[in-house]
């Protein structure tokens, strides 16, 4: 039986969508664009790094980034955000979202200003350095997730919180395209840099002095997003969830969203005691595994099989895009004209796919549930996952490429129209208030792993098969076609799993999470507990 809950929740769920619903989403939302913009960015600039750092005949490619530097710089990062959803997700329970939330965008400024600014003698101090700050770039990052995920559950109403979350996730496709259109002015900036020779013709003067400007501008660029939010930030009032639920201060909780929904609201003190009373348990108790276990196992399982095939695909376009031979052989572009080559097929793709991909997830995901978007996103990255490899050959045919691309474009469609959207707003909605950020960090860190996975992984197995086609100094690897056989299995397991997540659309906070649940005696000796479906 479901008890009275407090008023002030009540009214944030009913409360019509104003002007403070659409601020929060905008203050969350530059979080995300700063966060993906700093975590794709790198791929847009690996190959121009080798061609500065590794362009010696000493080098095991002349050119290219050694496997194990490469493998480095693009995903330390990812390693950092594991590591910040984890410590941020549960400082966020601990010390309240509005405290931690600026701790995450300071850090974020620092370090992609520091970035952009790493330094060292040789190839190995400055690739070191780069690698430190991305670290703990990549932690600050880590820890927008489970805070803007938290924060706007926690201000939105019922009926729009789905449409609300996934508009701060759907932030992340306007960085990911920043982020390509950004190389591009900047790769053009120094026009000069075309009339180079091309690498093959003069490997030193194809990579003009004023080329490590570049990356460095690019890279330093994701700080002034974030920068320009911080004030923002620090001037939203702590959610009243956390107020009520978890600081126990009910008051408060009533007089912040009084005046940010410009009501009287009661502060039901008493109410808040009677629902303490039997909401005690903590995320390593039986009460918890049994009340959210599979929830937790079905948010973080999801998540990492996803991104394994997300971060595979986003952070390797490149990779790709040259083994169909639609981006020409390094051999035959300069370094700075690489980089406009990388940046154009990047940025083409995010304004086809991914970004209407985001927002086709605001606008359905009240309408036809979160469970239904991310089974179908699952199920249409399965089918043309198979649909490039089966027939992979075929593809790589020149008068097929323009093909393979709409094919491979429809993945990351499905996957914004999809799980990876839904995989980011579902643990923000099915657990308690004082577990909501931890539980969000733990399934978005699950996540991370699997970008992990897919990062280091898809190095090594995109190398040819061949050993004469395999170069020097790269281990051979099962290839493009057969990676993307895997990438087609792994979502398919993730379609499977996608039936142990609850669906949320239309029911409260605490419906979902079971906080406003009686407590109802059958036996003298015996409680029990209604239990969230």
């Amino acid at each position: 039986m479901a008890r009275e809950q407090l008023q002030v929740l009540s009214a944030l769920d009913s409360a019509k969508t104003q002007l403070y619903h659409f601020t929060a989403i905008v203050i969350a939302g530059m979080g995300f664009f700063t966060d993906a913009y700093d975590l794709f960015a790198i791929s847009l600039v690996t190959k121009l790094l080798g061609r500065i750092y590794y362009h010696k005949d000493g080098a095991p490619k002349p050119g290219t980034l050694p496997p194990g530097v490469a493998s480095s710089v693009t995903g330390v990062a990812l390693v950092g955000t594991l590591c910040g959803q984890l410590f941020f997700g549960w400082l966020g329970d601990k010390m309240g979202r509005k405290r931690v939330y600026g701790m995450t965008l300071a850090l974020m400024v620092v370090c992609s200003l520091a970035s952009g600014l790493s330094f060292g003698k040789e190839a190995k101090g400055v690739m070191a350095t780069l690698c430190f700050f991305r670290f703990w770039l990549g932690f600050g990052i880590g820890g927008d997730y489970p805070l803007s995920a938290t924060i706007m559950s926690e201000y939105a109403n019922k009926k729009t919180r789905g449409a609300f979350i996934a508009a701060v996730f759907a932030m992340q496709g306007f960085g990911i395209l920043a982020s390509g259109v950004v190389a591009l002015i900047t790769s053009a900036s120094f026009d000069h840099a075309f009339n180079a020779p091309s690498y093959a013709t003069d490997p030193i003067k194809s990579t003009v002095p004023q080329a490590d400007y570049v990356w460095r501008i690019i890279l330093m660029f994701g700080a002034i997003p974030a920068a320009l939010t911080y004030y923002w930030r620090m001037k939203m009032p702590e959610t009243a969830r956390y107020t009520a639920l978890v600081a126990k201060n009910a008051k408060q909780a009533a007089e912040d969203m009084g005046r940010v929904l410009h009501v009287e609201i009661a502060a039901d003190e008493q109410k808040l005691e009677q629902i303490e009373s039997h909401n005690q348990f903590s995320l390593f108790s039986r009460e918890f595994l049994r009340r959210h276990g599979l929830h937790l196992l079905g948010t973080c399982s999801t998540w990492f099989l996803l991104d394994i095939a997300f971060y595979s695909n986003n952070l390797f376009q490149k990779d790709v895009f040259s083994a169909i031979g639609w981006i020409p052989s390094a051999a035959k572009m300069s370094a700075t004209g690489e980089v406009f080559k990388v940046a154009k097929a990047q940025t083409i793709i995010a304004l086809c796919s991914t970004v209407p991909g985001y927002w086709f997830t605001v606008a359905f995901i009240d309408i036809i549930g979160r469970f239904t978007i991310q089974l179908m996103g699952f199920f249409f990255m399965t089918v043309f996952m198979f649909a490039l490899a089966i027939p992979y050959h075929h593809w790589t045919l020149h008068e097929n490429r323009i093909g393979f691309v709409v094919m491979y474009s429809l993945t990351f469609f499905f996957s914004n129209f999809g799980p990876n959207a839904t995989t980011f707003v579902v643990p923000a909605e099915i657990f308690p208030a004082r577990l909501r950020s931890t539980c969000h960090g733990i399934s978005a860190a699950a996540g991370k792993a699997g970008a992990i996975v897919g990062a280091y992984g898809f190095l090594y197995a995109s190398q040819s098969t061949d050993p004469k086609k395999t170069d020097a100094g790269y281990p051979p690897g099962i290839g493009i076609r057969y990676t993307l056989i895997v990438l087609g299995a792994i979502n398919f397991l993730g379609m499977t799993f996608t039936f142990l997540v609850p669906e949320a659309k239309g029911r409260s906070l605490e419906e979902m999470s079971g906080e406003n649940e009686e407590e109802m005696e059958t036996t003298p000796n015996t409680t029990h507990r209604t239990v969230p479906v």
